[in-house]
């Protein structure tokens, strides 16, 4: 499976995807937004796979490219492809599908555990994500759940945190790619953000356990393993 990725800042990059992806022969190109380097066509790759940053959704003023990335991804899931959004990602996608992206009630930075939704256990992530896990969190706003998603969980401080659209398309506002040298460098980028607010955790408390990166990890390999080999669905 020919697997391209949008970068939206140079410090966010598809992580422990990487090696997953060389392991297992999917050939891995990338678009950096932040170059403004040109999109590829659609036909050049089978799946799409959309980072985080630090802007929003709507923030085409200062980031012009925007508005191509949208139309882009709109154009994408609307083909027979499988799509994976993680943070901004997911929000753009939900902004394509239909859904409102706006500021959420709290800022969630850190570690903090996701509950996830009964109508889950239906798709193609069924045997993927355990009923209550610890993700990697570092965002601000929220979207909407698109119509005809199926929720995929909630936190405390996020109720969507998540969807699945067509078992093929998938939004995760968490992160499940991260490793602590990832971690590092968006607490060395994005350190204004750390506002020790309810569901902000400090730099120390997000570094503090390497196992947890691992766990988070294996989650995202069985996650790209049923995107890429799906199996029969439960009715």
């Amino acid at each position: 499976m020919r697997v391209h990725a949008l970068y939206h800042v140079p410090f966010e990059n598809v992580g422990s995807m990487a090696p997953y992806l060389a392991r297992n022969g999917h050939p891995l190109s990338v678009t950096r937004l932040y170059r403004e380097e040109p999109l590829p066509d659609p036909e050049a790759f089978d799946a799409l796979v959309i980072m985080g940053g630090p802007m929003g959704v709507h923030d085409d003023a200062r980031y012009p490219w925007l508005a191509s990335e949208r139309r882009f991804i709109s154009a994408t899931m609307a083909l027979d492809k499988t799509v994976l959004g993680i943070c901004l990602g997911a929000q753009l996608m939900a902004h394509a599908a239909g859904a409102a992206v706006t500021p959420n009630r709290h800022r969630e930075i850190g570690w903090f555990p996701v509950t996830r939704a009964d109508p889950v256990q239906t798709t193609v992530l069924r045997d993927v994500l355990p009923p209550v896990f610890d993700a990697f969190h570092w965002h601000g706003d929220t979207f909407d759940l698109p119509a005809g998603a199926v929720p995929l969980g909630a936190s405390q401080a996020c109720p969507n945190q998540g969807f699945i659209i067509d078992n093929r398309m998938v939004g995760l506002q968490f992160h499940l790619e991260t490793t602590p040298q990832s971690a590092a460098a968006l607490i060395d980028n994005c350190r204004p953000e750390l506002d020790n607010s309810a569901y902000v955790q400090d730099p120390a408390a997000m570094l503090a356990d390497w196992r947890r990166f691992q766990h988070i990890n294996m989650i995202m390999e069985k996650a790209l393993d049923a995107l890429t080999h799906p199996g029969p669905l439960a009715l």
